[in-house]
């Protein structure tokens, strides 16, 4: 069966992101353009996620809880978990991890933390565009039992494993990357993508760029989305 996906969108919990990636707005523009499951994976903090996922929940929409991690080479890795906690435990975690430099909201953005009625309940302080003290091995040592780690758009020539580290490490539980919509192909990107299984999904910033339904796993259950990652 096949389920339509997007499990790479942030909130307005990401500086980077518009404030109007409110939880309500993200899961009914999922619900409009007609999506199975979708990802929260704001850039290093998992403050929103427990608001999408019981919009989600309420909504008949799968939700993955996630977070994208910049590991301390500057590249980007989507996590992905089986249970909700360890994804809000791992999140705290990396946000203790980075360097107490304040966010500048006229600079940056703001860091809105919304509840699931769009209530801003707080904003985180730190610059969640900072990097967490954790290299690229360590969160996948992290990772490994407790969910999937990806790669992020490993074809940008900017905060992707092949920019950043000039290769793929060798690594027992990476087996999935993501490639951008507007795929950037090279001979080490199309290598790459021989080798590992492949996502696409929107990045979104903005609630126009959540994707339309287009990507998709082909799978028995719903529920074995992370299982097909880490396999």
């Amino acid at each position: 069966m096949k389920f339509y996906y997007d499990l790479h969108i942030h909130s307005s919990l990401s500086p980077c992101a518009d404030d109007d990636m409110t939880p309500n707005n993200i899961v009914n523009m999922a619900l409009i353009k007609g999506l199975d499951v979708i990802s929260l994976t704001d850039h290093n903090s998992t403050k929103n996620v427990e608001a999408v996922h019981e919009l989600c929940r309420q909504k008949g929409i799968k939700f993955i809880p996630g977070i994208e991690v910049q590991t301390k080479e500057e590249v980007h890795v989507l996590c992905y978990f089986f249970d909700i906690l360890d994804c809000l435990n791992f999140g705290e975690m990396i946000y203790n991890s980075l360097d107490c430099v304040k966010n500048n909201k006229y600079l940056f953005g703001n860091q809105l933390i919304m509840d699931k009625d769009d209530n801003i309940v707080d904003e985180a302080e730190k610059l969640l565009l900072s990097s967490s003290s954790f290299s690229v091995d360590e969160i996948f040592r992290m990772m490994d039992g407790i969910g999937a780690a990806v790669p992020a758009h490993i074809d940008r020539t900017s905060y992707s494993i092949i920019s950043n580290l000039g290769f793929i490490p060798d690594i027992s539980n990476l087996k999935t990357v993501e490639v951008s919509s507007s795929l950037i192909a090279n001979r080490i990107v199309d290598e790459c993508i021989k080798k590992y299984k492949r996502l696409t999904s929107s990045d979104a910033h903005h609630l126009g760029h959540i994707s339309e339904r287009v990507n998709c796993f082909d799978l028995d259950d719903l529920n074995m989305v992370v299982d097909w990652m880490c396999k």
